[in-house]
């Protein structure tokens, strides 16, 4: 279980990491833009993107707005199964 938890929040870093250098590239730098691009309340998609600390459910909600920002964010290699349809 402890692995499972260390391979998620290594996905969450990755994923925070792509989806926050986007939305700088993209000059989406205010809690508002933000908000607004990501589909979530301001307030949340902030904390979501800037805490330190890993809670459940991260690694899906930030999967979902990496999905609707259209980016394919590389997860392989972290410790958990690949997508299928992707070569290893």
């Amino acid at each position: 279980m402890k692995r499972e938890h260390q391979a998620e929040r290594l996905q969450a870093i990755r994923l925070r990491y792509t989806i926050n250098t986007h939305l700088e590239d993209c000059g989406i730098i205010t809690p508002a833009a933000i908000g607004a691009t990501t589909g979530l309340p301001a307030g949340e998609a902030v904390r979501l993107l800037t805490r330190r600390q890993w809670r459940e459910g991260d690694t899906a909600a930030l999967q979902a707005i990496a999905d609707r920002l259209g980016l394919d964010v590389r997860l392989e290699g972290l410790g958990l199964p690949m997508r299928e349809g992707r070569d290893p």
